[in-house]
């Protein structure tokens, strides 16, 4: 200790007296490359502190960024990721934003740009893997360098495997092969990413042929042995195959983190071949590489812990292992917060939504405990700790974001929290810019310039989020269920939460004075069943042409989710989930029928007022209802074209009648004419075509000059109190575990909006004009889009001007309501005065009248 603090004291004095700088950086780093240890990265810390801060010219940096990528190297393999991931991060900074490449051929593709991708893909960062490995597969293609070439498609092939998606791997793998000069290394990398996508796609033959002719090493044709045993099936031989493998294991070179897995996969291994206390052993190997003071008796400490994802694997498969509950939720606790380690670093949206399936699995096992817990010993607490674990997984993005605009709300004039909103949503747009680039032109330069800007503003995030959290500490919000209960008992209502699980369909129902957990198998056919219902809203003849298979269906979907247990309810708060998103409970029906006639049968609609949201916190969450109630209306009408929308003009006359009101119509309902007027109105309204997108192309809606894309959407900051989006297919988009569709609808919640109104479906043209006029005359009354979405639906059935078939719930159950229980508006109390007033005088007349009666009675009778 004394020799380095006489080191580091002569080193300073060295770097006061010396002119160069830059030698003295270069010295330093070569003295840690030639004795690489915790005391020489202790010493070189100390060192870079001080060489930051008086770096000058361009040689100086270059010296610097070469330093940070030896110490990345070693932090990377020693696991120190998320350090690494920062020194890396750095060093790249530093090299563009002094222009390092034109003073120098310091090959910043091998020495940073190559282990960051990778180091992002190892901690879930996909969006940040896949932008830098993209940026140097560009500069690579741009200088003909192969090898960088081959280690791109590579690095995107492994990150594409990280996220299931096999079938591009494939592909991949296929175009790598066409490229020149590839090494024998590179080769077997190749074949062992493709040999391991092969299996997932249970292509077992060609795996087992690919993997007996590769040239990898005899280490790793044996664990592509095992792989294959195990994909089959066939554990004991997966076994033994793994056995073979670990007496050549001396002859790899793997690091500790890769080390750790291999006895994470042993114990899956065991586990599976039920046998616990051997699975329990490797576990605790892999814990002690992981953490050198763990003393491999029990559970870590959390505060241990650091961003690593083996640890996840490690006690998902502890808890699975276990008996005791107790214990099981401890360590599916500890998989939760080592989750939570790594999503401190991931900045945008598309890498959290990717990472959401494993927290859906483990909540699911959470609550599998809990309630079996509840049946034994009948505490109702457990049932909310359940409903907490189904919470938690249930739109965390909006669910972030929406915290984060709380904030600034509390403190508007905060400067980190002003640049941090305009990063988030330059985020957004540069992201919608790569998304239409990509489906358009999709030129390698430009592409290639956007996720540069994408990769600085990630950056840039990361440094405020440090800021931001040391200044604002997070803190859990005290959600409890009591505060549920007191609201549903002023709303007078119900929540009604599901859970989309793998094997199970959890619900939960919180009334003002208890809450129960009901479960339903989630057999092939439930599912089926499920989906079947969904189909036959695909057009206007699926259910005409058989009303009787209707009514049965929607019954039988009536008694499966389980909707008869809050029917006594008249105001419901639903919080779907899964497919369940895709469902209109108004038009389920609540008892059999043999009735053909629409306007008779016993739709849910018709006893209960039904409303939805995203997240049962955001029912919770206290909302001031805003005063500006103007109405900003888009008509493009699409006049003269094949997809004219004839009847939205109709649409845009009814609101002129109802509600104070700015239309676009024609041309004039322009994108651009969008954006500058949106953020002045209350309540938006839209009467477009709109898209629900595919794998490829996200949701969308047509202004009459240009489609907004769902990016875009997120880039705004809207804040009406209502949107209603009376377009096809509004509330359908690719469809995430826990975030639920990626719908248009989902971009407004995104841009601010609390309250929506939106399609599910391909709606009509003309019953869509019909609803939305008896939705603004019970709204201009009301004052409630709860209420006036309910009276609407049930003014169209009653009416007598529309025929049975245009009564069919494809016509009047598109559009659902997510927000508020916002009761009607109370009467003008003037009114309330002269009516009494009248009422009183009435009374006082009768009183008067009867005493005279009375007397007049007395004087006959005298």
């Amino acid at each position: 200790m004394r020799k380095s603090i006489i080191i580091l004291i002569f080193f300073f004095c060295g770097i006061s007296f010396s002119q160069n700088l830059e030698e003295a950086i270069y010295t330093a780093a070569e003295t840690f490359i030639g004795n690489k240890n915790e005391a020489s990265l202790k010493l070189l810390n100390q060192q870079e502190a001080s060489f930051k801060t008086h770096v000058k010219s361009k040689d100086e940096h270059l010296a610097l960024v070469f330093l940070q990528c030896n110490k990345g190297f070693y932090l990377d393999e020693h696991s120190k990721l998320k350090e690494a991931i920062v020194t890396y991060e750095y060093a790249l900074k530093q090299f563009n934003n002094n222009e390092l490449s034109k003073i120098s051929d310091f090959d910043i593709v091998e020495s940073c740009l190559i282990p960051l991708g990778n180091l992002y893909t190892k901690t879930g960062d996909y969006t940040n893997a896949l932008s830098t490995i993209n940026q140097y597969i560009f500069l690579a293609e741009k200088s003909k360098n192969t090898k960088h070439q081959i280690s791109g498609k590579i690095n995107l092939a492994k990150l594409y495997q990280t996220i299931g998606n096999n079938k591009r791997v494939l592909k991949i793998i296929d175009d790598a092969y066409k490229l020149p000069n590839i090494s024998t290394k590179q080769k077997a990398l190749l074949q062992s990413i493709k040999t391991t996508s092969l299996l997932a796609l249970n292509n077992y033959e060609e795996a087992s042929l690919l993997n007996a002719n590769q040239s990898s090493s005899k280490f790793e044709i044996l664990k592509n042995n095992y792989l294959i045993a195990l994909q089959k099936g066939n554990y004991t031989e997966a076994l033994n195959s793994f056995k073979k493998a670990k007496e050549h294991i001396s002859e790899t070179n793997l690091s500790e983190r890769d080390l750790a897995k291999f006895h994470v996969e042993e114990a899956q291994l065991y586990y599976l071949l039920k046998n616990p206390n051997r699975a329990l052993k490797s576990l605790q190997k892999a814990i002690k590489i992981l953490l050198p003071h763990f003393k491999n008796i029990g559970l870590p400490n959390k505060n241990d812990l650091y961003a690593e994802n083996t640890f996840i694997d490690i006690f998902d498969l502890y808890a699975s292992i276990q008996t005791n509950t107790e214990l099981a939720l401890k360590s599916y606790d500890l998989s939760f917060y080592a989750s939570g380690l790594l999503q401190e670093n991931w900045t945008s949206q598309e890498t959290k939504i990717l990472n959401e399936t494993n927290n859906r699995i483990r909540s699911e096992k959470c609550i599998d405990l809990l309630l079996y817990n509840h049946q034994q010993t009948k505490n109702k607490s457990l049932l909310f700790k359940a409903f907490q674990y189904s919470e938690n997984n249930k739109v965390s993005i909006l669910k972030d974001l929406s915290n984060k605009k709380i904030r600034l709300q509390k403190h508007p004039n905060d400067t980190l929290l002003i640049r941090e909103s305009k990063l988030l949503k330059e985020q957004e747009r540069f992201t919608n810019l790569l998304i239409k680039e990509e489906l358009g032109a999709n030129r390698d330069s430009e592409i290639n310039d956007l996720s540069k800007k994408l990769s600085t503003i990630s950056l840039q995030l990361k440094s405020l989020k440090t800021k931001i959290e040391k200044k604002y500490p997070a803190s859990n919000p005290d959600i409890s269920l009591i505060s549920f209960q007191k609201k549903l008992e002023k709303d007078k209502a119900v929540l009604v939460e599901y859970f989309f699980g793998e094997n199970t369909l959890y619900q939960f129902i919180i009334s003002s004075n208890n809450i129960v957990t009901n479960t339903i198998v989630l057999t092939e056919k439930t599912k089926q069943n499920i989906t079947n219902f969904i189909h036959l809203f695909d057009n206007a003849s699926v259910i005409n042409n058989d009303i009787s298979n209707y009514t049965s269906q929607a019954f039988n979907i009536f008694k499966l989710l389980k909707c008869d247990a809050f029917s006594n309810h008249k105001n419901v708060m639903i919080i779907p989930d899964g497919l369940l998103n895709f469902i209109p409970f108004e038009a389920l029906l609540s008892e059999k029928t043999n009735s053909t006639a629409f306007s008779n049968m016993p739709f849910v609609v018709k006893n209960q007022n039904i409303a939805y949201n995203s997240s049962a916190l955001f029912y919770l969450k206290d909302t001031q209802k805003k005063k500006n109630k103007k109405v900003l209306g888009f008509f493009p009408v699409f006049e003269n074209t094949n997809y004219m929308l004839t009847y939205s003009i109709n649409e845009a006359d009814a609101i002129k009648d109802e509600m104070t009101s700015t239309i676009f119509m024609n041309a004039n309902a322009s994108k651009t004419n969008f954006l500058k007027n949106a953020p002045n109105y209350g309540i938006l309204h839209l009467s477009a075509h709109a898209n629900s997108g595919n794998f490829v192309m996200p949701a969308n809606i047509s202004f009459y000059d240009d489609s907004m894309f769902l990016n875009e959407l997120y880039s705004l900051s809207l804040h009406p109190d209502l949107v209603v989006l009376s377009a096809c297919e509004t509330g359908i988009g690719k469809l995430y575990k826990g975030e639920g569709a990626m719908s248009m609808a989902r971009g407004f919640q995104y841009a601010g909006a609390e309250n929506l109104l939106f399609s599910l479906w391909q709606i009509n043209d003309l019953s869509t004009s019909q609803i939305m006029k008896s939705f603004y005359e019970n709204y201009n009354k009301q004052q409630s889009a709860f209420l006036a979405n309910h009276h609407s639906k049930i003014d169209y059935l009653e009416n007598n001007a529309i025929n049975n078939m245009k009564k069919s719930p494809y016509y009047w159950s598109a559009f659902v309501y997510y927000g508020t229980l916002e009761p009607a508006k109370p009467k003008n109390p003037i009114f309330y005065i002269i009516f009494g007033i009248i009422i009183a005088g009435i009374v006082l007349f009768l009183i008067l009248k009867f005493r005279n009666h009375d007397r007049n009675t007395r004087r006959i009778s005298t």
